[in-house]
């Protein structure tokens, strides 16, 4: 059962990944567990007391709906608190000559503004063990992606190969779902197996960013550079949230730089190529395409069907092979959609006890299917969503008018474009006409908005909820 609620748990924390921006999901649902699942009823646990009574009253109804979707029907959801675990004791003060001293100090750092130890690798709930390259299922879509990263785990592993290393940095790319994290975890896993002395920072591009805004702030800058620049391996999930920022890809080229010269492996995935990601300094762009470029194209049919019956078997969820037919024609887009439709289909069986058919499967799958949006449709919606809350027409937010109320309004349309959809900041130009240029003054505007201003934050929450229906 423990294995159960785990699976569940992560398609309901997908899903609210998907329908929240990133600093509400950090700080609010990242650390959400599903503890008990019996009839209709679901225990959640957070990790602070505090935030109980939040939840509750700012993200009950949006935690509600995650759940029903993986299941397939509403439970009555109970959030309670659970206790933190005793902080480990820290490591023994002993002299290491051969690690590479940390940066020196800024002047105006704070003693304890970064803590390299906490934030290492080793605190178990960073890498999820159970990705490793042995379950990965290996397709013509995925295969050179694959090879490269287990060569880059044995390159690290060794240390003896007499070729160069032809894999650094190593550049995955693909869209979402695919596999991508999946092969990160594989490597981080294998070289623990094998050299437990390598030490490995894994990080999202957010988190680079926000990680680099509080070191600024709290005057620890020199410690947060020490933390990535003595890294033996740094792997980077979804490089292209740093693009546009100028501070951040200052830091990120210089860190990129450090390591690379002292012959240490980095790793980056994206959502696309480095050519791609736009607003992407040309001096970062070249470097990330030193090494290996490896793209992970979206799952054949063979593969789809595979995908199904090992992940079905893992969870001992049984399905006819009429079931396995239909899910493998029909969830065409990425594993995450194969996964969100197993946890699905499992927790029915949990709950009611049915066995799976291809009508109940049908039933209970039914929105996972290809009821596809276009990014035209979206892109509508966004201006009649925003024209209406804020009260100005349409043709007004796409116009020139610098009225402080349109411009607002234009300026969080565009924000929300680059939130919901795959648009690139050229092509959201081109619904307003107006240049690249624009589109970035904007999200910067919006962005800053939102870090000085909760309210605001949740007023974007509440758009795109609106949005997605």
């Amino acid at each position: 059962m423990g294995s159960e609620l785990h699976e569940i748990c992560e398609a309901m924390l997908g899903v609210l990944r998907e329908n929240s921006t990133a600093p509400v999901f950090n700080i609010w649902f990242r650390d959400l567990i599903l503890e008990e699942l019996q009839d209709n009823k679901a225990v959640i646990s957070i990790n602070s007391t505090y935030k109980v009574p939040y939840l509750i009253m700012h993200f009950k109804e949006r935690i509600d709906n995650a759940l029903a979707t993986v299941m397939g029907m509403p439970l009555e959801v109970t959030l309670i608190a659970r206790e933190d675990p005793p902080a480990p004791p820290p490591p023994p003060q002993e002299t290491r000559h051969e690690e590479p001293p940390l940066l020196p100090k800024d002047e105006e750092d704070e003693e304890d503004g970064y803590n390299i130890n906490a934030r290492d690798l080793e605190n178990p709930k960073t890498i999820v063990d159970r990705y490793t390259f042995e379950n990965f299922l290996v397709a013509d879509s995925n295969r050179f992606a694959y090879a490269a990263a287990r060569a880059v785990a044995r390159y690290a592993c060794s240390k003896t190969e007499e070729n160069e290393n032809i894999y650094n940095p190593l550049f995955i790319y693909g869209k979402s779902g695919l596999g991508k994290t999946h092969l990160l975890y594989a490597i981080t896993n294998e070289i623990k197996k094998s050299n437990s002395g390598v030490r490995i920072v894994y990080k999202k591009g957010e988190d680079f960013t926000t990680e680099l805004i509080s070191a600024i702030e709290n005057k620890s800058t020199a410690a947060f550079r020490a933390y990535y620049r003595t890294a033996d391996l740094l792997l980077i999930d979804d490089i292209q949230f740093i693009a546009g920022r100028v501070q951040t890809q200052e830091e990120f080229f210089h860190t990129f730089s450090a390591l690379y010269e002292d012959g240490k492996q980095i790793i980056l995935t994206s959502d696309r190529p480095p050519r791609e990601i736009r607003t992407l300094e040309e001096r970062l762009l070249t470097r990330f395409e030193w090494g290996q470029l490896a793209d992970i194209q979206p799952p054949s049919a063979e593969l789809r069907t595979a995908i199904i019956r090992k992940k079905s078997a893992d969870m001992e969820l049984e399905l006819p092979q009429d079931v396995v037919e239909y899910l493998s024609e029909n969830l065409t887009d990425n594993v995450r959609q194969i996964e969100g439709s197993l946890n699905r289909l499992k927790g029915v069986v949990m709950i009611s006890g049915v066995k799976v058919t291809l009508d109940m499967c049908r039933r209970t799958v039914a929105d996972f299917l290809h009821s596809r949006t276009t990014t035209s449709d979206v892109m509508e919606k966004i201006f009649r969503v925003v024209s209406l809350r804020y009260k100005v027409s349409p043709d007004d937010i796409k116009g020139k008018s610098r009225k402080e109320n349109i411009a607002t309004a234009r300026h969080i349309s565009i924000y929300l474009a680059r939130q919901l959809t795959d648009l690139s900041q050229s092509a959201i130009g081109a619904y307003y006409d107006r240049d690249h240029t624009t589109i970035i003054n904007s999200l910067k505007t919006v962005e800053k908005i939102i870090r000085e201003n909760s309210a605001f934050s949740f007023e974007i929450e509440e758009l795109i909820r609106e949005i997605n229906g």
